[in-house]
């Protein structure tokens, strides 16, 4: 019996998939369950399953094809089975309208010359949406040949719309254009606003040396200062709900979770996977999570799940000798905190200029929702749990 493979719906929201590999070719044997494709949607990077056992008797959409959800992409059956043909598309009735009235006769310039080429060429440049009067042929008499529209098509790729000669092309992929589409949404709805502020770290730095041993020795895991932010904007985002809200239906809602998404970068993107429930996980199963998750997003094996409902964002540039930046919001969210780089520098604490560790924090916030004073005092509040040892050492327990 012949099994149909059609593209699978990963998500609410999912309405077309990209094969990135099969991992499987026609002919070879499949069992139920085992490995079959991997596919790109907007948000992840998925493997799917075979559905049934038997023979890959046939690959309708190769690598690199996007394809509608539930349309059909490959057949599973015995080999020699007969393959089900596709039902052609319904016939379409042309909708009736009033009579033309009498076409006027006009005299029309005379039809310019066929343009000589081989069918191949003609065929290509069919394919391609290339004009053939535009290609010189190099064949006898003028023949357009297939090299010829090649490496017309060559030339074009060579520069852009303004001639200006390219260097490499880059295929624009699913997750890059959602990225690109999503964030320009986001400053299209939004009234996005930035404040920044830096501080003295160090009592941050303090507690990361103090508890960095202790971790890698139950855990295994180098202890980075994303999970310690976590973990402290989770904390203070209990006493800031307006930060932690969405707007839906002209109405703001306050979410009843704090779900903190962290940006980690991949190959020609950025994915956010959330951890959730954070105000009520310790330390160290913050930093378990987010080494998994960190993992899975280099790998390419996010869930859906693993990406999904987050309420606030932090995104860390600190690694890459940045300041302050203005991050964009992560819709539906309302704020994204942004992390700069912790640098020595001269600092005035208690009438005397000493040197000190100092990081920028720059809150972008949704003015639509936020105040600028709200958001001010969210800030505020990080801000002050950062610099109490006492507070950020009962947060940041490691159990």
């Amino acid at each position: 019996m012949v099994t149909e493979v059609r593209m699978p719906k990963l998500g609410l929201t999912m309405t077309k998939g990209t094969i990135k590999k099969w991992l499987k070719s026609e002919g070879d044997a499949v069992r139920k369950g085992e490995p079959l494709l991997i596919i790109e949607t907007e948000k992840i990077t998925s493997t799917i399953e075979a559905p049934a056992s038997g023979y890959l008797i046939k690959i309708v959409a190769q690598a690199g094809s996007t394809v509608p959800v539930g349309n059909l992409i490959a057949y599973i059956g015995e080999m020699g089975e007969q393959i089900p043909s596709i039902t052609a598309a319904p016939e379409v009735v042309p909708t009736q309208v009033a009579p033309a009235p009498p076409e006027r006769v006009v005299a029309r310039p005379a039809a310019p010359a066929r343009v000589r080429a081989t069918p191949r060429a003609r065929a290509l440049a069919e394919k391609e949406g290339i004009d053939l009067s535009q290609v010189a042929g190099s064949g006898p008499g003028g023949l357009i040949t297939e090299d010829d529209v090649l490496k017309y098509i060559e030339g074009i790729k060579a520069r852009t719309k303004l001639g200006l000669r390219v260097k490499k092309s880059i295929p624009l992929t699913p997750l890059r254009a959602t990225i690109a589409e999503r964030m320009s949404e986001s400053l299209r709805t939004m009234a996005q606003v930035t404040i920044m502020r830096e501080e003295d770290v160090s009592k941050l730095i303090k507690l990361r040396e103090e508890l960095q041993p202790v971790i890698e020795k139950e855990v295994g895991i180098r202890l980075t200062y994303t999970p310690m932010l976590i973990k402290a904007v989770a904390e203070v985002l209990k006493e800031h709900p307006l930060i932690n809200s969405t707007l839906e239906d002209n109405e703001i809602k306050v979410i009843d979770e704090i779900n903190v998404g962290f940006a980690v970068a991949v190959d020609h993107g950025l994915v956010v996977p959330v951890i959730k429930n954070a105000d009520k996980k310790s330390l160290k199963d913050i930093v378990i999570e987010c080494n998994e998750l960190a993992r899975k997003a280099r790998e390419g094996t996010l869930s859906l799940d693993d990406v999904s409902g987050g309420t606030f964002t932090i995104t860390n540039l600190g690694m890459y000798g940045v300041d302050g930046f203005t991050p964009i919001i992560n819709p539906p969210q309302v704020a994204i905190l942004g992390v700069g780089r912790i640098i020595s520098k001269p600092a005035v604490v208690d009438g005397r200029v000493d040197v000190r560790p100092l990081c920028t924090f720059s809150l972008t916030f949704d003015h639509r929702v936020i105040d600028g004073h709200t958001a001010a005092q969210f800030l505020d509040g990080l801000i002050k749990l950062l610099g109490n040892e006492t507070a950020l050492r009962e947060v940041l327990r490691v159990s």
